[in-house]
């Protein structure tokens, strides 16, 4: 099999033990790599109910088959562990250059075990791998610890994989931060590195692994770089974001922690502002690509000075930080982004808890007893960015607290705070209005990792109007307002293919067909590949995580989003709208039963049997006697 390095990289963080090991080629054939390896890794290694910040979890980063080749789009890669803000399977994605040279070092993944003594980091230049101190790193922020540590090796092009403040701090919704601007933000997998003592992995590599027909790969890459922008104008013109005043009319803009309404000042904060007043300095890019969707940001001198090194705010940063807190200061939001990524902290979940905590002021649940001194209404653009920055710091009881995540601080703060708590199995809810979007507010409902927006379905942009579906069967147009058993087989069919970049290593902006996808694989591998084969490795990796999740604790009671959906806002575009709470039940149980799950969600035999996971049905088996 080629594509691949067929080595795996295991560190104990403990005892201090390096190890390679080489799976065989089943493992590859079967989970591909990225998301598929890292979850068979935890639901075979991991104990029922470890501490997710303690010495027993993993950590995992994973490359897959695209992963480092000269292809448009190589260069992401998954981190997943067992997450601190949920307790359930968590993973991240992000961009770069660092999991293009993991691959490049020699390794499709690295497992880290255990944890150190003192602050440590992880340097792999091919076969020579180290665990380094780095008692000089820790405390730093991000940019200034990795450009400590390219100065101080004298390699200005070493990729790295790091954590700041926020991530040492245990901040449960802390990010990995590739190569200091690109995110790996959800879940909390920086956490998990900060408990390791873990400051950052990196890499330096020389190793091109061969290609089961390089001419073909080489043309595909060629034809793509000089064709993307015939293909598509998303999003190498202007980033993510550029629907954002549209969104707002339409009602898919979260505003004020989720309540809705209307936000007169979204073209004070949308992209497009952020080109037209001059704040973008620089549109970087990934390995490999070409769109550039990447944006760094400048803000020249006062209370918001932002360094573009740090990049710049995305739609869901925009959103999270702009109108979910009532904020139209795009300087403001630049320096929210700015702060995040320097501390290493999700902007999704952040901006979530700032405006779970302004709410919760406005409703006198918090006083400025509580906040220490901030005015935390709706739109204060420095209480914003102030208690954001504490959050990253865990300073003042509040800041503390919010670090946690809302479902925790919320459970803590009692008063019926709760019913303010956007979250789903503890993580915060990205900003698409799932009542606007109800197949993807059923996929948030339902995701093992939490409510993610990646993997699921922007309902408006799949039936009708973006081509390609018809290759997995969704002809018809179905409203974004229908909650359905045709919505479930909706985001059956079109989810399933959505997880499929975070297999292959890949990004899922580049307009690559399905066709393309499928026959790039094949050049890559050499594996005989084809839409079914990688919906059925899809499919392997979502009932992996489904049992592990079950093995946790989790059952169909915890598939619901938030109560506040189940009723209409009282102003704005959707002010009639809301989720059928049974139709929202109905839709999910035969979401279930094409996933060949029960009613309440548990696997059957019968379906992991032919998925080839019975010893995955023994697991489960095992667990289900427990109860």
């Amino acid at each position: 099999m080629k594509g691949y390095t067929k080595k795996i990289l295991r560190v104990n963080l403990s005892s201090g033990q390096i190890t390679t090991e080489q799976p065989d080629d089943a493992v590859y054939s079967n989970f591909i790599g990225g998301t598929g390896f890292i979850i068979h890794t935890l639901l075979t290694e991991l104990e029922k109910g470890i501490d997710p910040l303690g010495e027993k979890n993993k950590l995992i980063f994973a490359t897959g088959p695209f992963s480092g080749h000269r292809l448009p789009g190589s260069g992401r890669n998954v981190v997943g562990s067992k997450s601190p803000l949920t307790n359930a399977y968590g993973e991240g994605e992000g961009g770069g250059f660092f999991g293009a040279e993991l691959k490049k070092s020699g390794y499709d993944a690295l497992i880290v075990e255990g944890k150190a003594q003192k602050p440590v980091y992880i340097m792999i230049q091919d076969d020579q791998v180290e665990i380094c101190d780095a008692k000089d790193l820790w405390g730093l922020e991000v940019a200034d610890a990795v450009e400590k540590l390219q100065a101080d090796t004298g390699i200005k092009t070493l990729r790295t994989s790091a954590i700041g403040p926020g991530g040492e701090n245990l901040v449960r919704y802390a990010s990995v931060q590739n190569d200091i601007m690109h995110s790996c933000g959800r879940t909390g997998m920086g956490a998990v590195m900060g408990s390791k003592n873990l400051k950052l992995v990196a890499a330096k590599g020389t190793i091109d692994p061969p290609l089961a027909n390089e001419e073909k790969v080489k043309e595909m890459a060629k034809w793509m770089t000089g064709n993307y922008k015939k293909v598509t104008t998303f999003p190498w013109k202007w980033g993510t974001g550029p629907t954002m005043v549209e969104y707002e009319k339409t009602g898919n803009m979260p505003i004020n922690n989720f309540k809705g309404g209307e936000f007169p000042g979204i073209g004070n904060i949308c992209v497009q502002a952020m080109f037209e007043k001059g704040y973008v300095v620089k549109r970087p890019t990934c390995y490999a690509c070409p769109l550039h969707c990447k944006r760094a940001a400048r803000v020249e001198g006062g209370p918001m000075a932002s360094d573009p090194k740090y990049g710049a705010p995305q739609y869901e940063t925009l959103v999270a930080f702009g109108c979910n807190c009532g904020v139209d200061d795009l300087e403001a939001v630049i320096k929210a982004n700015e702060v995040c990524n320097r501390y290493s902290i999700d902007t999704i979940s952040a901006g979530v808890a700032v405006s779970f905590a302004m709410e919760l002021y406005e409703n006198g649940i918090l006083t400025q007893e509580d906040t220490g001194g901030l005015d935390l209404k709706f739109g204060n653009a420095q209480a914003m960015v102030t208690l954001t920055e504490q959050i990253g710091k865990r300073e003042g009881s509040l800041a503390d607290l919010l670090a946690e995540g809302v479902k925790i601080a919320s459970e803590k703060i009692g008063q019926g705070s709760e019913q303010y708590a956007m979250h789903i199995k503890g993580e915060e809810i990205p900003m698409h209005e799932p009542r606007y979007k109800q197949g993807l507010g059923l996929h948030y409902s339902v995701h093992a990792a939490g409510p993610d927006h990646c993997t699921g379905i922007h309902d408006e942009k799949v039936a009708g109007n973006l081509p390609g579906w018809e290759e997995l069967d969704v002809p018809e147009y179905i409203s974004h307002l229908e909650m359905s058993p045709r919505k479930a087989r909706m985001l059956y069919q079109v989810g399933l293919w959505r997880h499929v970049s975070n297999y292959l290593g890949v990004c899922a902006f580049i307009p690559y067909n399905k066709k393309q996808i499928v026959d790039l694989l094949e050049d890559i591998t050499g594996m005989r590949m084809s839409h079914w084969r990688l919906m059925k490795t899809v499919e392997r990796g979502i009932n992996m995580a489904r049992i592990f999740n079950i093995r946790e604790g989790f059952t169909a009671q915890d598939d619901v989003l938030p109560a506040r959906f189940n009723t209409s806002p009282e102003s704005g575009p959707l002010k009639d709208v809301k989720i059928d709470v049974e139709e929202h039940r109905d839709a999910r149980e035969v979401y279930y039963q094409m996933l060949g799950w029960n009613e309440e969600g548990i696997p059957t035999r019968g379906r992991l049997t032919e998925l080839n996971l019975s010893w995955a049905h023994e697991i489960l088996k095992a667990e289900l006697d427990k109860q």
